[in-house]
């Protein structure tokens, strides 16, 4: 391969330290064994630009694997040879347990498919993380046919193991003499080639979601979710790329395995063992779905410690939440939220609230083969050991050497927002060394991040959650920028231009659901009598067009109205905008609707009609006032038609969500015309 101006200064300065990153594709598609064990070996044999170097060192590589690796299809072979040699070194994946019954430790190693394998307490004490999930390591195994336990022969021994990462010497001095040497594109490029990504070929905004994905490695009591379709490398990262980091099924962890001392001796559970715990296929976290275990969670992805009995006990782990949305983001946003993908359970605005960003899962290319770099880059275990040394720093406060962060941020997203910073930071730029450009691309990035959760906060939790216009404000200019959302889309469902007569919006309520939701109603008329309801329309629905129907006919001279709706036959349609079942206290806007099908005149753009009118022509106030007007603004409302009763409601709402909206009043149902109607 011809190497580019960035192999040759990464040479320069981590030779021994570097790895051709497609020799680690090729000997993963042979072998099934995690990244950094594969580079832990390419690092020790392999780290060289010159070709023979690298054959010999790939043929070291492959002798090692075939010589201590054990494949499934070995495990008899690899007993026999422990048992013939009475002692040999293999690598696997050791766990350990305690046996509280036997009050023993018991090892198991994981290819090799032994159960019950005797590990003295020094190492257990020594390497904590084998009582988590477990860790890849050379492990130097014995046989002793003399060994019973309760009577059966248990003869293998782990005599030592050694865990499979680079001893860290001093990385962090390393790494900051080093990044001296990188223009801020340049290390950003070996740090994605060093994930085994090609840079060359990502969009510098698509860089920089790769880049997050590292935060949570790089920052304690880091809180990050990421929702997006399969295929993306989601758990990837939290597999395979650190020693340090622990993938866990959604069905698996328990508040046990979690927080809990899992060996009943004062050691607590995941939290305290790994930098990194991730949680794959959230909707699976069945066993965490429940009031004691999200109220836990809640404590501790707030301050980083939790109660075990009296005591409170601190942790500095980072969680992940990963998974799937079944739906497109479009389709999601308009029926539901985006935190749709967790169990219904765990869709609490408290614990939600504790995430520091959401990444757009939606925007990260399934990975193809293009996508994998053929070039240099760190051996993962010790950009592990990078990664984990930078916990030590903090830049949290680089935001107030430039800018002020806006009134619209509550300490809960300052919070967020520094550490999401501060991550960025430590990543590109260890040495301290950055512009006030660089930190303010990176603070627009975490705005984002932040705001997307608030967004979805305010799709669930209602009008506590409307302000979410988080700025930051530039010191020397004092300019206010407001951070958007890619997804968000300026129009929404409400189109502001006009529309034919007998169309209108209007907000219902969804009494199954107890939820409310936007619906156009579209009225033509033809010859005939009657009038026909079709479209999304439930008993309450059904209701308010009788009621807006006779209220009409019954009244047509009062309205000065020359025709006569004995003489047609009214279809009227509910579109269904957001898949509501039915939604009710709807009656005024089918009575605008109707009359302005009638007369030929068309509403005035982007209104939204509320509120309820009797048979008699008494007007009801809105219920959940505050609901349906944030629903009709977020959406695109340009003026919202109200009851008069509900004038005093308007106080309460956020000046926010009244900029650039007309709120108009009726106290009967002609005044609702009056203000509907256009001319």
């Amino acid at each position: 391969m011809d190497l580019d101006e960035l192999d040759n200064k990464t040479f320069e300065c981590f030779e021994g330290k570097i790895v051709r990153k497609d020799l680690v594709s090729s000997l993963k598609g042979q072998i099934n064994v995690p990244t950094y064990v594969l580079e832990y070996l390419l690092g020790k044999y392999c780290s060289s630009s010159d070709e023979e170097v690298i054959e010999a060192g790939l043929q070291e590589v492959k002798r090692i694997l075939s010589e201590h690796y054990v494949r499934p299809d070995q495990v008899e072979l690899f007993k026999a040879k422990v048992r013939e040699l009475g002692k040999h070194q293999v690598i696997d994946k050791v766990k350990v347990r305690l046996v509280e019954t036997e009050d023993k430790y018991w090892a198991s190693l994981v290819n090799l498919q032994i159960d019950k394998v005797n590990i003295g307490e020094d190492l257990v004490y020594k390497y904590e993380r084998l009582l988590a999930g477990g860790v890849w390591a050379v492990i130097e195994l014995s046989y002793d046919s003399t060994f019973y336990h309760r009577n059966e022969l248990r003869p293998f021994v782990i005599e030592n193991i050694k865990p499979i990462q680079l001893a860290s010497g001093n990385v962090l001095k390393e790494i900051k003499e080093y990044r001296k040497d990188f223009t801020r594109e340049e290390w950003l490029n070996l740090i994605l080639r060093s994930t085994g990504l090609e840079p060359n070929v990502l969009s510098n905004r698509l860089k920089m979601l790769h880049i997050a994905r590292l935060i949570p490695f790089v920052e304690n009591n880091y809180n990050l979710v990421e929702l997006g379709p399969r295929g993306t490398g989601k758990s990837y990262v939290y597999r395979e790329l650190s020693p340090y980091s622990i993938l866990v099924s959604g069905g698996d962890v328990t508040v046990a395995s979690l927080f809990v001392s899992l060996s009943g001796r004062g050691r607590i559970g995941l939290v305290g063992l790994w930098d990194v715990v991730a949680f794959d296929e959230i909707a699976g976290l069945t066993k965490l779905a429940n009031p004691q275990a999200i109220n836990i969670l809640k404590d501790y992805m707030e301050s980083g410690s939790f109660s075990r009995g009296r005591e409170e006990i601190t942790a500095l782990a980072s969680l992940v939440f990963v998974g799937n949305i079944n739906l497109d983001v479009e389709t999601a946003l308009r029926t539901s939220h985006l935190f749709v993908a967790f169990p219904y359970e765990m869709q609490d605005l408290a614990f939600l609230d504790r995430f520091h960003a959401y990444l757009p899962g939606w925007e990260f290319p399934k990975m193809k083969s293009d996508m994998l770099t053929n070039h240099y880059g760190l051996v993962v275990d010790y950009l592990a050991e990078i990664l984990r040394e930078l916990r030590k720093l903090s830049f949290g406060d680089a935001i107030d050497q430039y800018f002020e962060l806006g009134k619209s941020l509550n300490k809960r997203d300052e919070k967020a927002v520094r550490k999401t910073v501060s991550g960025f930071i430590k990543l590109l730029h260890p040495d301290g060394e950055f512009t006030q450009e660089d930190v303010e691309s990176y603070l627009k990035l975490a705005i984002e991040f932040r705001r997307r959760v608030k967004e979805q906060l305010k799709r669930m939790g209602g009008i506590e959650y409307w302000n979410t216009a988080l700025s930051f404000i530039g010191k020397l200019n004092g300019r206010e920028y407001i951070v958007s959302l890619p997804e968000q889309r300026v129009s929404t469902l409400i189109s502001p231009d006009p529309l034919p007569p007998g169309t209108v919006y209007t907000v219902g309520l969804d009494v199954e659901s107890g939820k409310y939701a936007l619906f156009r109603i579209e009225v033509a008329k033809m010859k005939g009598s009657g009038y026909t309801v079709t479209g999304a329309v439930g008993r309450a629905m059904k209701e308010a067009v009788r009621t807006a129907y006779d209220y009409l006919r019954s009244n047509i001279t009062k309205f000065t109205i020359d025709k006569s709706l004995d003489d047609y036959n009214v279809h009227l349609q509910v579109v269904n905008i957001m898949q509501a079942k039915e939604g009710s206290q709807t009656a005024s806007a089918f009575f605008v609707a109707l009359y302005s099908s009638l007369m030929d005149v068309p509403i005035k753009p982007g209104t939204v009609v509320l509120g309820e009118i009797t048979i008699q022509g008494g007007v009801l106030p809105v219920q959940d006032f505050a609901e349906c007007v944030q629903l009709a603004r977020e959406n695109g409302a340009r003026r919202v038609i109200v009851p008069i009763s509900n004038s005093k409601d308007v106080a309460l709402l956020p000046p926010e969500l009244l900029q650039g909206l007309e709120i108009s009043f009726y106290s009967d149902p002609k005044e609702c015309l009056i203000q509907s109607i256009e001319g």
